[in-house]
């Protein structure tokens, strides 16, 4: 049996506050068209600063952990920013290092890189193998890597390592850990064992051209490094790391990157986690928040423990220099300098074997144990469980037999012997009067049962003359009095003759038997008369009263308003709100003019009796005026 610890760093609870790295991308193009250059300019090592768009001739200064200028080489982002977080999960802590910025900042890039210049995932990965072979073995401890590797597309959870799987769960487990039921784990020995799984999955990864990125990721990648390593000698600790690589598809503004059909649904899909993220910072930040929106993205609940959780986090914002890029930069700027007052709480999680206490056992289970019979903790279990069964008929006995249980019973009754005789004598009394008691209630029960029965014998009778008086009475109908206006709670009702011989006409109404008349309730008497050729009158009552061409006329002008009228126009019809009128034009948009005023009844929230109730307010106030 293994039991979870939670292991603090030190005596009281250790913080870490989320590092906030800014890489600026080397300029790509000429100058703008303006002619204006850059607008973001590095100070030093950890300050920037960018042209303020309110006003031009002042800048804007941001303060960063590490600031990474135009010749920053990939080694350079990876020892200053990267390196220092990796140990911790070779102490059964999490780590998170993911990169922010618009699309085309050069993410991809920072997290990847190239054959030449590999990014921050392959020496991650790297430095992790380095420093498990470092450890010495005298240490006492195996260790053991694995590997995950999954994108969020369009709010689905796809498996790279395994191509054919479908949007997989994220579920959380009794201990607050984020869990992918299904999610394959690949254990690597080796960094080039790493590499033999890693450059195919990337390839399975969605990415597609747009106008300002050529290879522009499509969807949020996140790679999972797990390390676990174990204790040789007893209890046997096991201690477990997580290392997230994260390589966030950026923000695009459709205005410029031209995105159309399935790229533009990819696009919402990115913004929308995006701003999701965003909401959890400003949430943190707040420190008044009642609830962080975690679950509203499945990004955020895949990074819920690298803002706010138990990780070392590091977050590397990409941002581009072109002016054309200024207000996707600005926002990212603001992004993470909110982003870096967020207080992470790592800690180390353990499991550990619990030790069995030793239980003491008789000379007889000793002797047994050491002619190797069967323990009698297993025998007991079995007895218990044909016991349980049936199977067994002496198992009772045998349980009798038991040293313990006919040493309790020996006691119980030596103890019943010792009592005093008038204690015996009081208890005596109180049995035979709880029994006189029951005795008694016994009796009144009898006699409300035989009550019970007379009533329910008179009731038949009763029902069965009435029902007799019901279908032999041939008098006159009984004439009620019209009920009061005044009295709108009560309903009006059709008294009728009942008679045997209309029993047929009558099978589709209400019939309530009471003093031989046929109740029809909320039905008037216009109603129960049908037409003489048997079909129901289709028109209503107030288009009856019109002029067929003052009626056509008005029906015309409200087609007329419902294809061209704008959404001032559609909201001057009668029940047409603001909300109406605009899935008006959508539909519009959509489908094309309304070929008869029965299409209204295609838009969202419309019936029927709706509808009946839009052309009548619409048709008698255009009369009206």
């Amino acid at each position: 049996m293994a039991q979870r610890l939670t292991v603090s760093d030190g005596v009281s609870k250790k913080t870490s506050r989320v590092r906030v790295a800014v890489r600026l991308r080397p300029y790509m193009s000429r100058q703008d068209e303006k002619d204006e250059g850059p607008c973001v300019r590095g100070l030093d090592s950890q300050n920037l600063e960018i042209i303020n768009w309110r006003n031009a001739t002042e800048t804007v200064k941001y303060h960063f952990d590490v600031f990474h200028g135009e010749q920053t080489t990939q080694q350079e982002v990876f020892l200053s920013s990267v390196k220092p977080i990796l140990p911790h999960i070779l102490n059964g802590q999490n780590a998170s290092v993911f990169a922010y910025g618009p699309t085309g900042a050069g993410k991809t890039h920072t997290m990847l890189g190239t054959a030449e210049q590999p990014g921050v995932i392959p020496r991650a990965v790297r430095e992790v193998f380095n420093l498990v072979s470092a450890k010495d073995e005298d240490e006492g401890w195996d260790y053991s890597i694995g590997m995950s590797y999954l994108e969020i597309y369009n709010e689905k959870v796809l498996d790279l390592l395994s191509p054919n799987s479908q949007d997989l769960p994220i579920r959380e487990n009794k201990d607050k850990n984020i869990l992918i039921p299904g999610l394959t784990h690949t254990a690597i020995s080796s960094f080039s064992d790493f590499d033999k799984h890693f450059i195919p999955a990337t390839l399975n990864r969605t990415t597609a051209s747009t106008k300002l990125n050529q290879r522009s990721s499509r969807s949020h990648a996140i790679l999972l490094i797990k390390v676990v390593r174990t204790q040789r000698a007893l209890p046997h600790r096991q201690q477990t790391g997580k290392l997230y690589l994260v390589d966030l598809a950026g923000s695009e503004d459709n205005r410029r990157t031209g995105n159309q059909g399935i790229r533009l649904k990819e696009s919402g899909a990115i913004n929308l986690s995006l701003f999701t993220l965003s909401k959890v910072v400003d949430a943190l930040n707040s420190g008044t928040a009642a609830r962080i929106p975690y679950r509203d993205s499945k990004l955020t609940r895949l990074l819920q423990d690298s803002l706010g959780g138990s990780a070392h986090s590091v977050m590397i914002t990409n941002i581009a220099p072109e002016y054309r890029y200024y207000f996707d930069t600005f926002s990212a700027l603001n992004f993470a300098a909110k982003s870096k007052l967020i207080v992470n709480k790592p800690f180390t999680r353990e499991t550990v074997a619990v030790p069995v206490l030793p239980v003491k056992r008789s000379r007889e289970e000793h002797e047994a144990a050491g002619s190797g019979a069967e323990p009698h903790k297993k025998k007991q279990k079995e007895e218990k469980k044909s016991e349980q069964d049936g199977s067994s008929p002496s198992a009772h006995y045998h349980s009798l037999s038991e040293p313990s249980v006919m040493e309790r019973l020996i006691a119980l009754e030596k103890l019943m012997m010792s009592c005093q005789d008038r204690n015996r004598q009081s208890v005596l009394k109180d049995v035979a009067q709880s029994r006189k008691e029951i005795q008694e209630l016994k009796e009144k029960q009898r006699e409300f049962e035989r009550k019970a029965t007379l009533l329910s014998q008179l009731a038949k009778e009763k029902s069965s003359s009435k029902d007799e008086a019901a279908f032999k009475n041939t008098l006159a109908p009984l004439q009620r009095k019209q009920p009061n206006v005044t009295k709108p709670n009560k309903q009006q009702a059709v008294v009728q003759p009942m008679q045997v011989s209309q029993l047929q006409p009558l099978q589709h109404l209400a019939v309530v038997r009471k003093q031989s008349v046929c109740v029809t309730k909320e039905k008037k008497l216009s109603d129960l008369v049908e037409p003489p050729d048997g079909k129901e009158n289709v028109e209503s009552s107030w288009e009856s009263q019109l002029d067929k061409s003052v009626l056509n006329e008005s029906k015309q002008k409200i087609l007329h308003i419902l294809n061209t009228g704008c959404l001032k126009e559609l909201k001057g019809l009668q029940q047409i709100g603001d909300k109406k009128a605009k899935l008006i034009l959508g539909w519009r948009e959509i489908q094309g003019h309304f070929t008869k005023l029965e299409d209204l009844i295609n838009i969202e929230g419309m019936t029927q009796k709706r509808f009946s109730s839009f052309m009548k307010a619409n048709i008698l106030s255009a009369l009206g005026k």
